[in-house]
């Protein structure tokens, strides 16, 4: 269900400074830290190019890694990046450090499946996502890669709540105070078509 996981290798960091992250970044290195598990955050640094192409690939957030400090294997779960806003790439990463039974907090994305079989999508409705992402607790060796919504059957004027979304065993949802709506399908601007004309103007 989730992505493969992959390791990282990496350096310690003996300086921390802004001097020493530009210096890191000149080398194609860029500097991160891997906290939590109740032990001393460790400053470490990465390659730049390395840590782009993951996150470019998607799934980065949702993935445990294992990162390899000076022949020390640690199993980390990405908790946040930096991206440099004009050039596009990493400028620092947080991880956190994740044992077999640690539980995380992690967001992941929701897919809509079957949108052909939803007789209000297929009479002009409108999908509205209200939430393209889900906040889940769940423990870090069973991440799922996103969730899946299946809008078969579906009208205008049905909603999608948690409750409705099958989610991996031991996850539950951030919010627990209600069942929030994640999509809806609505009746588009301009009202409900009849079929054949819809079509015919399409």
């Amino acid at each position: 269900m989730s992505h493969a996981t992959y390791e990282l290798k990496a350096e310690t960091r003996e300086r921390v400074g802004k001097g020493s992250s530009r210096e890191l970044r000149r080398n194609g290195l860029i500097p991160a830290v891997i906290y939590g598990d109740k032990q001393a955050p460790v400053s470490i640094a990465l390659s730049t190019k390395e840590v782009t192409m993951k996150i470019h690939a998607g799934g980065f957030m949702t993935t445990v890694a294992t990162i390899d400090v000076n022949g020390e294997k640690i199993r980390v779960l990405p908790k946040d990046y930096q991206l440099d806003p004009v050039r596009d790439f990493t400028m620092h990463v947080d991880f956190l450090r994740v044992s077999k039974d640690s539980q995380v907090t992690v967001e992941v994305p929701v897919h809509f499946e079957n949108e052909e079989k939803s007789p209000g999508l297929k009479a002009g409705g409108v999908l509205n996502i209200v939430r393209h992402e889900v906040e889940l607790n769940v423990s870090a060796d069973d991440i799922p890669e996103f969730l899946s919504v299946d809008l078969s059957g579906l009208k205008v004027g049905d909603a999608i709540h948690i409750s409705n979304i099958k989610l991996p065993k031991g996850a539950t949802p951030v919010i627990t105070d209600r069942d929030f709506t994640v999509a809806t399908i609505v009746a588009p601007a301009g009202g409900v078509k009849e079929e054949a004309e819809g079509e015919a103007e399409a």
